[in-house]
């Protein structure tokens, strides 16, 4: 029997190597740190605090603004300076709070509790309060992803530890150093659901360590297990997985809890065990600095609003200046152009390269080769989905299931002609989107 897989995707270069056997280093932060109030899928959080309020490390400093929202905390003590607008990796700008660090790192009191003497309710309350959020890229508050509307329907908890992104080592750390942690963190979920609810710790088979230390990890757990899959890109997007895994389908007008199913990064299982059992807030994480760029790439436990310029220099700096660097991954990721961006929750790395070797290519026309099809994990028609973005036909795109995409890349990795496809694809659909959620 082959690998648990599914259809289409890619194989690009993986670069693991460069950083995966580098220990989780801890990075202290310089005198600034910027907290961005938008970390997070849904509404922004709001600030508690004003200019001239003294912060301590794990304070909450700004509020949830909605259901679907977190809370933010500070990751060190201080004095707030500024509330101000601030860019992110996006390159928007968004509402922040600036600290001056006093270097003291004076925390608040945490308050731990045994999860086996809280009621469900209780256990929500405290990730919801320790501003949890998806910790894989998409950033969806956790506490409203473990509570679905009818948490009878969810039998499997997939934990994400596939780590599909090329060059990315950040979770792979995370699995080889603190297995025991991202256990007792499933644990705490599967008490949320129903006895016959199973947690699926997924994992490449790039990372045969992993899967042994996972297996270790696991034993006598009878609601646990380890499942093996195939190496190959985007083998982590949460619908793949869910396929890979269950053979279920997910569509964009599903949400993975109607297939009976919810996705969790390891480092949000991590975080879950920190909120619920040490009532920790999520204040910092485990980050990959990599590339052939890097003097000396590795991974490094990050404080939330520290500066990636201030990672590069504490790593080591540059071999020589890179044409091209990353937030993320080079498949999902964005091209930064300074590096003055402060870390979130969800910020996984920075990939940095000599070569712009995306931007030498140059474009062609498309020659109906079909490789962007193949690719495709959705089964679309990357190469038509374009041509309608391109026009600015909404209609045409939507009739060939454009809202399907789920913006992995795979498209243009594939095309021999270089084409923008996934670009001008994803445009398209956040522009439709945006559209029906005026209506």
């Amino acid at each position: 029997m082959g690998l648990l897989t599914f259809k289409g995707g890619v194989h690009p270069f993986e670069g693991k190597e460069l950083s995966a056997e580098k220990p989780v280093e801890n990075l202290n932060p310089g005198k600034e740190l910027v907290y961005l109030l938008s970390q997070h899928i849904g509404a922004p959080a709001k600030a508690l605090v004003k200019k001239g309020d003294r912060v301590l490390a794990g304070q909450k400093i700004a509020e949830a603004g909605g259901f679907v929202s977190a809370p933010v905390h500070a990751s060190v003590s201080g004095t707030v300076t500024k509330l101000e607008k601030r860019k992110n990796a996006t390159g928007a700008y968004v509402d922040a709070i600036i600290v001056e660090n006093d270097e003291q790192y004076e925390s608040v009191e945490f308050t731990t509790a045994d999860p086996a003497s809280l009621t469900k309710e209780q256990i929500l309350e405290r990730i919801r309060e320790a501003g949890v959020v998806g910790m894989g890229g998409a950033g969806f508050p956790t506490a409203v992803k473990l509570a679905p509307k009818d948490p009878s329907k969810v039998d499997y908890i997939l934990v994400n530890g596939s780590e599909c992104e090329p060059y990315l080592t950040s979770d792979y750390r995370c699995m080889i150093e603190k297995p025991e942690k991202i256990v007792a963190g499933l644990e705490i979920i599967l008490g949320l659901f129903g006895s016959n609810c199973q947690g699926v710790i997924c994992i490449e088979n790039n990372k045969p360590k992993a899967v042994r230390v996972m297996e270790d990890a696991i034993k006598g757990k009878t609601n646990m297990s380890v499942k093996v899959v195939k190496t190959k890109y985007p083998e982590g997007a949460e619908r793949c997985l869910i396929n890979a895994i269950t053979g279920r389908y997910v569509t964009s007008k599903m949400l993975p809890a109607d297939a009976g199913c919810i996705v969790d990064n390891v480092g949000t299982v991590m975080a879950v065990y920190d909120a619920v059992v040490n009532g920790k807030p999520l204040t910092k994480r485990v980050f990959t600095l990599t590339g052939d760029a890097p003097s000396d790439p590795k991974n490094y436990l990050v404080p939330v609003g520290m500066s990636y310029s201030e990672i590069i220099e504490q790593g080591g700096g540059f071999k020589a200046e890179p044409e091209k660097i990353i937030s993320g991954g080079p498949m999902m990721g964005f091209a930064l152009a300074d590096t003055e961006i402060p870390v979130t929750k969800t910020s996984g790395a920075l990939t940095c390269f000599l070569k712009d070797e995306v931007a030498a290519h140059k474009t062609g026309s498309c020659i109906n080769c079909g490789r962007c099809m193949k690719g495709c994990p959705a089964r679309l028609m990357p190469n038509k989905l374009a041509d309608f973005a391109k026009h600015g036909d909404a209609a045409s795109f939507e009739e060939y299931d454009g809202l399907e995409c789920v913006n992995c890349g795979s498209c243009s990795f594939s095309c021999p002609a270089k084409r923008s496809l996934a670009g001008e694809i994803n445009t398209m659909r956040q522009q439709i989107l945006a559209a029906k959620k005026k209506k």
